[in-house]
């Protein structure tokens, strides 16, 4: 009597999702050395306290409702629901654009106040953190551009929305990191 054994089936992680995954957690660990380095500098001394305007709480809020459309638009998406879905990741585009312009009046806000790059460590760090944070969200508005004019190709019909998750994903991951950095900064003024 021969028994033949058969594996469980196993569900597999999508390659791309798998790289999304390590360029995450590289993305972490970049955030995470330099937010370890803005402490281990803020303790040295000589250090300029600075506070937040006004803007970067308005774009706070506004990323994260851009996480919210963005929600709903895959959600549209897996149910066919392309007029919705249409509106939604223009939405969701549209909301990326604003956090960015709101980070740079932020910026010019800061820098109006003598808050500059080249001032004190405690400047510096600010504005590579959140400047590196804000050339990630860039990078996930085109990946959410590519996507919208994807899934409305006219030679080609695909409704996989692995492309849509994987953009998805790193909007959200985008969107916990500025909450994170936000909180870091507010903490550490």
């Amino acid at each position: 009597m021969e028994r033949t054994m058969q594996s469980p089936d196993k569900k597999k992680i999508h390659p791309h999702k798998f790289a999304l995954w390590i360029a995450m957690g590289s993305i972490i660990m970049m955030f995470a050395g330099l937010t370890s380095a803005y402490i281990v500098r803020k303790a040295q001394g000589n250090w300029v306290t600075y506070h937040l305007p006004f803007l970067f709480w308005v774009s706070t809020a506004v990323i994260l409702l851009s996480s919210i459309t963005m929600i709903m638009s895959v959600k549209s998406f897996k149910n066919r629901q392309m007029s919705r879905f249409k509106t939604l990741m223009i939405t969701t585009i549209l909301l990326g654009c604003a956090f960015a312009v709101l980070q740079y009046m932020g910026f010019k806000a800061l820098y109006a106040e003598n808050i500059r790059v080249d001032g004190n460590p405690s400047e510096s760090f600010l504005f590579i953190i959140a400047g590196l944070h804000l050339l990630h969200i860039l990078g996930g508005i085109i990946a959410l551009i590519i996507v919208f004019f994807r899934a409305f190709r006219t030679k080609v019909k695909i409704y996989n929305a692995t492309s849509l998750e994987i953009a998805g994903a790193y909007w959200h991951f985008v969107d916990v990191l500025w909450i994170y950095l936000f909180v870091f900064f507010l903490a550490n003024q």
